[in-house]
């Protein structure tokens, strides 16, 4: 509660006696009392509007895990890294080559030919380079 223990809230509440004395103490506290309510209807009362506000679909929504709090980056790698890669689609070169990549071969810098020859390699949804040629510099 507002980081106080117990000890703490004993002392304040001997200050608040002393200060305001036995005669008005009780006065003040019904109107502490009465402030305590009528603040918990109003956030009652927002609640409601908001839930009202967006309806059903608010209702399915974890707010716990959209806190900025609870990002953590190496979770979101590691789960990234972890998931199964969707099989490539094959790639047909121009001479009518078909390449496959998978994401094994792609980490490795390999390509899994489908076809005759294995010179050049395409990758799926990257345009084919030409092949290096150390000797034209």
């Amino acid at each position: 509660m507002l980081g106080i223990n117990g000890a703490e809230l004993l002392v304040l509440m001997l200050v608040a006696l002393v200060v305001v004395g036995p005669e008005r103490l009780p006065r003040y506290a019904e109107q502490l009392a009465g402030w305590v309510r009528t603040l918990r209807r109003m956030i009652g009362s927002a609640k409601e509007r908001v839930a009202a506000e967006l309806g059903e679909e608010a209702a399915d929504v974890d707010w716990a895990s959209l806190d900025p709090r609870r990002y953590d980056p190496r979770r979101i790698v590691r789960d990234a890294l972890l998931e199964d890669p969707a099989p490539a689609p094959a790639v047909t070169s121009a001479g009518g080559r078909r390449y496959t990549t998978t994401a094994a071969s792609a980490a490795a810098g390999t390509g899994a030919t489908g076809g005759a020859g294995g010179a050049s390699r395409a990758v799926a949804g990257a345009p084919e380079a030409a092949p290096f040629d150390d000797e034209a510099t």
